[in-house]
């Protein structure tokens, strides 16, 4: 079964907003998550500069032996990246599935404020449904 490791959100500046793992085998700490949040922000806006091409947006896909990382960068600049096993397929839509929870149920939320961290139960509640819909999807294929 293809499996989603973890789940991250990072605002515009680079700041981890929102973290989730779903089981992976080596649980990451707070620090850990920060610092993999911080990298990749700084990877993914080094890779708009280098690009030989006008207009590139960043990293989207990044393959490695023991996983892949899918990323989705908003208009805004917010990015979602998932952390999954290799050769998952579909974690585009997925992505786009978690920036339209993130629309509707944190940013038109009264009290949140932008670029803080997220801390809102019903995005929470519909994200879990979201991703085991992902995972049985995965399953039925």
């Amino acid at each position: 079964m293809a499996a989603i490791y973890s789940l991250y959100v990072i605002n515009k500046s680079g700041g981890l907003i929102f973290y989730k793992d779903y089981g992976s085998k080596g649980r990451m700490d707070t620090n850990d998550s920060l610092r993999v949040a911080s990298l990749w922000h700084s990877m993914h806006a080094i890779s708009q500069q280098l690009s030989p091409t006008t207009g590139c947006t960043g990293i989207e896909l990044l393959e490695a032996d023991t996983f892949d990382l899918h990323c989705f960068q908003s208009l805004t600049g917010t990015k979602f990246f998932v952390v999954c096993e290799p050769g998952t397929q579909n974690m585009e839509d997925l992505l786009k599935a978690v920036y339209e929870l993130y629309t509707d149920y944190v940013l038109k939320n009264p009290f949140y404020e932008m670029e803080m961290p997220i801390r809102c139960e019903l995005f929470d509640i519909n994200l879990t449904r979201a991703i085991q819909k992902d995972r049985v999807a995965l399953l039925g294929r």
